[in-house]
């Protein structure tokens, strides 16, 4: 399997998960993901996939200055309603990352881990996602403005064609390339950018 060489430069989020460590999955629950993971979730890289990973990873370090964040210890609140635009593939990051899931995810064991009724939809909020640490009740409320990088305009010539099969290799190609292009500069050049990622307290 080979990925653009970029992935590995993008930033990685580090969280602690009870759960893993509990059932011996990961010594002191450490896990560590990486863009790349993110994208074997999705099944693909785009700027909506690269947006929700980065919302997620400043959310968490708004929350969780001085400590790992907590898998399984954050609500997640999305303003959109579920079947909305992109609001599905943003939300599947998220739950991947912070372990939060609406009504289909772990149900615990003894009463712990539950990662049930801690993903929401369509809430009346003043952002795109509202983060919420259950245990100390501290928030973040993170947007993406992907309008402050945007694409290249030779993409909307060839996406068409490539769509409909017509496009030649090299076109395939240099479509290929401008789209991840645009992730890189997210999640490598800008990953830190307050301008693009923007988050209240």
């Amino acid at each position: 399997m080979r990925f653009p060489e970029f992935f590995d430069a993008a930033p990685h989020i580090i969280v602690r998960d009870p759960l893993a460590r509990f059932l011996g999955a990961a010594e002191d629950g450490v896990i560590e993901y990486t863009y790349a993971d993110t994208v074997k979730l999705a099944g693909h890289s785009c700027p909506t996939v690269a947006s929700a990973y980065l919302m997620t990873r400043a959310a968490m370090r708004a929350l969780y200055p001085d400590s790992l964040p907590e898998r399984g210890g954050i609500r997640v609140e999305m303003r959109d309603d579920r079947l909305a635009g992109v609001t599905g593939v943003i939300a599947n990051v998220v739950s991947f990352l912070t372990g939060a899931t609406h009504d289909t995810g772990f149900k615990g064991i003894g009463g712990h881990f539950d990662r049930r009724n801690l993903l929401f939809f369509g809430v009346d909020i003043p952002g795109q996602i509202r983060f919420t640490r259950v245990d100390t009740g501290a928030v973040a409320i993170v947007s993406a403005r992907l309008d402050r990088v945007p694409s290249d305009p030779r993409i909307v010539a060839l996406m068409p064609r490539c769509v409909a099969g017509t496009a030649t290799a090299d076109e395939a190609a240099h479509f290929q390339s401008l789209w991840q292009d645009r992730v890189r500069t997210l999640v490598v050049e800008r990953a830190d950018d307050p301008e693009i990622i923007v988050v209240q307290s």
